[in-house]
């Protein structure tokens, strides 16, 4: 038995015996059990006395090496008692053991009392029992290189970053990856040149001889395990498996590669733990231990993909035997997935039968679609759970890359070459605000990557291709192709296939298969070096931020990202006046603008097109009737006359009945906040989630409430 020795009501009997009552027959001297004072019992937990079984228990078998207890077994391999376990209960199974230990102790008169409690019991898998411990012979291995290991990963507080590969610049129009020198832009640039470096992306890999993870958490875990750590028992009792290269021939043991020569050999039928194989995988794949020539070139390699909950089991593992078998570490970056789990938070298994076929989601979405949701849905090395609306969204983004380049098909024709020259004179606010934009984005996504956010590249993406270049660019872009100038039509189409062919090389990470049958369909492969895109969009150039010589020679000013984007948030705010209104999206209603500075005829027809007006009415001196709603920006005020559109008196009964149900609303929640049962009871989140439920039941009222007084004048 054990004690914690700082517990007063045991540490003065420390040293001295209690009789044990089972089994009854035994003799005297072999009833006597000692008492030993330890620090790892608890005191807290039960009455502070701790049962001490060295041969059946991991916790117990440490507290008998440190005391020196014998270590005495008395359960069989098939589960049940021995005859160490006493007459009544030697040959019976285990649980059933326990009853009738039970039994026994109450007739004794010992039994003072029994209390449930829960426990930490492993279970089989296959089996569904609790696996019960017992001592068993087994082979061990002594960790090697653990000091080298452990130094070679980058802790968080080390901090550093290595440079940034090779970064040039990108230019719309002539791709520089078409010809080493001279582009569209008529500026000299070739793929890789350092002249845009400064530009580029901080790498965020680790730094020489060292090894950095993703996240960086998982490196204290790292630390942690490999500190005091105990040897690997790599024998298990399995039918498959490599087996031990141990023999033996009566006191005579062999360990070797080949079989021992000679009659009367036995070799060891336990077979090594699937993980000593798996150890050697960086280099053992590939020819060693010759060294090839594929050994030479990939061994270090670059990034080692895996899930956390495989570092102790395989990284770190692979990392020693790195340093033990080739004098190195086997990569140089770790990036640690989330693990994706179902709804209710579990891990996905075959026993569950809760894993999703991955091979129907991609014959009912698409495989491009299964990759892409899935990596914008997991934020670095955190859990995901999986929803297949996710690989919904993934679907229909592919569908809008498709469309989007038959738009570009349909709006050109055999006339305008694919990925004519783009005439700067020609560019139009909408134009550069477009191309600053995959300035951006170029920009976003490179670091993204550079520092293994998988999602926040995915988002970036998402954010510039599905709102800025398909919801606004193209709808503006519109514009030019309803007119009538031809040159203007060609510059367009120019700045069109310039940004689509940067768009699809972002894209290509994410989304492999339609990338690739997009840059040969629109032709972006045309004329393009074999080794450089021509064969394969895989070895296109990696879109480069645009350099500053060209942003100035072609005037992409930052002013035109405030002056366009201060345009399409006006459109939003007239598309609210509409909604506001009761106004159906698809009628064609007046519009008057009264700008405070300059509009071109190009901005006007933009604005009236992406409003979907009859007309937009351009006025310096517009006096709007009393009750025209409107909204105010920065380039002016826009005005949506009502006269012909809506019932103003029904308008105004109905946005009055809008009013008292917020005010309903609002007094409901006040009422409940102002109750201290409700707001000293209820958790933190739902308290928080009905004080913004309160500011957004206000938020309503006070909008209906303006346009209320809008109508009412």
């Amino acid at each position: 038995m054990a004690v914690n020795p700082k517990d007063p009501r045991y540490a003065h009997l420390i040293g001295k015996h209690i009789v044990r009552p089972l089994p009854a027959d035994l003799p005297a001297a072999q009833k006597l059990i000692p008492i030993v004072g330890d620090e790892h019992v608890d005191f807290e937990f039960g009455t502070g006395v701790l049962k001490v079984t060295p041969a059946h228990d991991k916790a117990d078998f440490d507290i008998g090496q440190r005391h020196k207890l014998p270590l005495i077994e008395v359960i069989n391999a098939d589960g049940t008692m021995n005859p160490l376990a006493g007459g009544p209960l030697a040959g019976l199974d285990r649980f059933k053991a326990r009853k009738v230990a039970v039994e026994i102790l109450t007739e004794q008169g010992v039994l003072v009392e029994a209390k449930p409690y829960e426990n930490n019991v492993g279970f089989s898998q296959r089996a569904d029992v609790p696996i019960e411990p017992r001592l068993s012979e087994q082979w061990f291995l002594k960790y090697p290189a653990v000091e080298q290991s452990k130094a070679c990963v980058e802790q968080a507080e080390s901090g550093g970053s290595a440079p940034a590969p090779g970064a040039g610049a990108s230019a719309p129009a002539g791709d520089p990856s078409r010809a080493a020198t001279g582009n569209a832009f008529g500026l000299s640039a070739s793929p890789g040149a350092a002249d845009g470096a400064s530009a580029a992306a901080p790498e965020a890999g680790a730094l020489p001889s060292k090894m950095r993870f993703h996240p960086q958490r998982w490196a204290k875990v790292y630390d942690h395990w490999l500190t005091n750590i105990q040897d690997w028992c790599i024998s298990r009792q399995l039918w498959w498996g490599h087996r031990i290269p141990v023999w033996y021939r009566g006191n005579e043991i062999y360990c070797g590669i080949e079989t021992p020569a000679g009659e009367g050999w036995i070799q060891d039928p336990d077979v090594l733990d699937t993980w000593f194989s798996s150890w050697l995988w960086p280099f053992a794949t590939m020819g060693w231990p010759e060294q090839t020539a594929t050994l030479k070139k990939f061994y270090p390699t670059t990034d080692l993909v895996t899930g956390p909950d495989i570092i102790f089991f395989w990284v770190a593992r692979m990392i020693m035997a790195g340093y033990e078998f080739m004098g190195d570490l086997p990569f140089q970056n770790v990036y640690f997935t989330g693990i994706i789990r179902d709804k209710q938070g579990r891990k996905m298994s075959k026993t569950l039968g809760n894993s999703p076929d991955p091979l129907v989601l991609i014959a009912q979405y698409g495989a491009d679609a299964l990759r892409f949701g899935t990596m914008r849905s997991a934020p670095l090395g955190q859990d995901v759970l999986f929803d297949e609306k996710d690989v919904e969204l993934g679907r229909n983004f592919c569908n809008k890359l498709w469309n989007a380049c038959r738009f570009r098909q349909m709006v050109g024709s055999a006339d305008f070459p694919i990925q004519g020259e783009i005439e700067g004179k020609r560019l139009t606010p909408d134009d550069k605000w477009i191309l600053l934009k995959l300035d951006q984005a170029i920009r976003e996504v490179s670091v993204a990557l550079n520092e293994y956010k998988f999602s926040e590249a995915t988002g970036a993406l998402y954010r510039f291709f599905w709102n800025e270049y398909c919801d606004w660019y193209v709808e503006a872009s519109k514009a030019v192709f309803f007119g009538t100038d031809t040159a203007q039509k060609a510059n367009t189409l120019a700045v069109i296939d310039f940004v689509l062919s940067h768009i699809l090389r972002l894209f290509h990470p994410f989304l492999p298969f339609i990338t690739e049958e997009l840059w040969h369909g629109m032709g972006y492969s045309t004329d393009m070096p074999d080794n450089q895109g021509g064969k394969t969009i895989m070895n296109a150039p990696w879109p480069m931020p645009l350099e500053d010589e060209v942003k100035t020679h072609y005037g992409l000013e930052t002013r035109f990202l405030d002056q366009t984007t201060a345009k399409y948030e006006l459109v939003t705010q007239g598309r609210n006046l509409r909604r506001a209104g009761n106004i159906q999206a698809a009628k064609k209603v007046k519009y008057v603008f009264k700008p405070a500075q300059e509009l071109t005829a190009h901005d006007a027809e933009v604005i009236k097109l992406l409003l979907n007006a009859e007309s937009l009415e351009v006025t310096a001196s517009y006096a709007a009737p009393k009750g025209t709603p409107s909204v105010q920006s920065a380039l002016g005020e826009l005005f949506l006359p009502l006269e012909g559109h809506i019932d103003r008196d029904a308008e105004i009964l109905r946005l009055t009945k809008e009013v008292e149900k917020f005010a309903a609303e609002i007094v409901k929640v006040e009422q409940k906040l102002a109750n201290p049962n409700f707001t000293q009871k209820v958790p933190p989140a739902v308290l928080e989630e009905h004080r913004q439920r309160l500011a957004d039941w206000q938020g309503k009222k006070a909008h209906v409430e303006g346009l209320l007084k809008d109508l009412q004048g």
